[in-house]
């Protein structure tokens, strides 16, 4: 069979009917690509809405082909952040270097992008809000793969039945363990937590970050524009990963405010204004590693499958082209043949992404004082380098043109 006779099968038969559970950017990239395809996509989210605000995310190489292809490269370049400068200071707050952004984080000024997760998830959910059908405050409960199809069970009490399902449920995903079971088997802790949140701009800063360490303890401030808020973040190497703090806000505070009790420059302003914020977000610093992303009917995508970590700055990146070429591996294929193909196709490029994290300490967050001279040594030299032309791993994959949209 040709793949035009496969095509017109394809749309002379039912719509095949799906369901993604998190409504973030895998979930809603994936059901923006699904719908295309001709399937009928439903989304089951958790939360009451989308979730705005969020710390600024970065969408380079393969990625940026993804977003252009959607029709969105417009809309994200007038949301771009324009991050000019990050200042390194040592424990008493004093200048260890100032660089541009992006010799750090190995971007291509003036192509990658860098806007707020919300402006993303926005312009994500503009794109598929008349054509997907949405369940918010609601969650898968029970998943059944006995019969011809996925029997789903929701919190809510309703029942429903779809060909396929996705978990696009993020790190600790629940669709993971429904299949595949403890999240500990493929938790890979990279020895750190970061407690994220908004606070007041009070310092006058605009586009730029500023970063404090210690040895084993980072705090830093970022100003995204002109408003008076910043993004504050507190980062620190813990030997475990604290799990009984995971789902206990007033430990998460408890826990980072002893880690930074006596530490200088803006620090206490950041705690004092961590135990207001009604934003903080608080997790482990890991990855996802799983030898297989499916199971039945039932696929994972993005940090549900795995995670990068923040460190690489590669998730949101990893999210869309996961979701692109699962969609498209579906496009003509059956389940099966589809998850097969999604897999072979997109496995290296996750890999070498993951892998930029390396091994041992994270090179921005150094755990000893001679590792953080080494850091700075570094920095120094950095600050009169130009800016990076991009790190191979972020174009590792060229993307693949999928059959003819439906």
């Amino acid at each position: 069979m040709t793949r035009t006779d496969r095509l017109r099968d394809i749309r002379t038969t039912p719509r095949r009917k799906v369901l993604i559970s998190g409504a973030g950017v895998a979930g809603a990239a994936l059901a923006f690509w699904l719908n295309r395809y001709g399937f009928a996509v439903t989304l089951v989210e958790k939360a009451g809405t989308l979730r705005s605000g969020g710390y600024p995310i970065d969408v380079r190489g393969t990625a940026l082909e993804v977003v252009r292809r959607m029709g969105l490269l417009p809309r994200l370049r007038d949301a771009h952040i324009d991050l000019r400068r990050l200042t390194f200071l040592d424990g008493d707050g004093g200048e260890v270097a100032s660089v541009n952004p992006h010799t750090v984080t190995g971007g291509v000024a003036g192509q990658d992008l860098e806007v707020r997760r919300g402006d993303l998830t926005g312009a994500l959910y503009t794109a598929i809000r008349d054509d997907v059908g949405f369940l918010f405050n609601d969650s898968i409960d029970t998943l059944d793969q006995s019969g011809h199809g996925v029997d789903v069970t929701f919190r809510g009490g309703s029942r429903r039945t779809f060909d396929m399902v996705f978990g696009a449920d993020g790190l600790h995903s629940r669709t993971r363990e429904f299949l595949f079971g403890p999240e500990e088997q493929f938790h890979r802790y990279l020895g750190y937590c970061f407690a994220g949140f908004t606070m007041r701009n009070t310092f006058g800063l605009f586009r730029e970050t500023m970063m404090w360490n210690t040895p084993g303890r980072a705090a830093a401030l970022y100003a995204v524009g002109d408003n008076d808020e910043v993004h504050a973040l507190l980062n620190f190497a813990h030997p475990e990963p604290p799990f009984d703090a995971f789902r206990n806000p007033d430990a998460q505070r408890d826990l980072v405010a002893a880690v930074f009790a006596d530490a200088g420059w803006e620090v206490p302003g950041m705690l004092a204004a961590m135990r207001d914020a009604d934003d903080l977000f608080f997790d482990a610093v890991s990855q996802i590693r799983m030898p297989r992303w499916s199971s039945g009917r039932v696929a994972l995508v993005g940090d549900a499958a795995y995670a990068p970590s923040f460190l690489t700055g590669q998730g949101s990146s990893l999210a869309l082209v996961g979701a692109y070429m699962l969609a498209g591996s579906l496009a003509d294929r059956d389940h099966a043949a589809g998850f097969a193909a999604y897999e072979h196709t997109t496995r290296q490029f996750v890999t070498v992404n993951q892998e930029q994290v390396g091994e041992g300490d994270a090179t921005l967050f150094p755990t000893t004082a001679r590792a953080l001279e080494q850091r700075n040594d570094m920095l120094r030299n950095l600050s009169a380098m130009p800016s990076a032309e991009g790190r191979p791993a972020h174009s590792a994959l060229t993307l693949p043109e999928f059959m003819p949209m439906a």
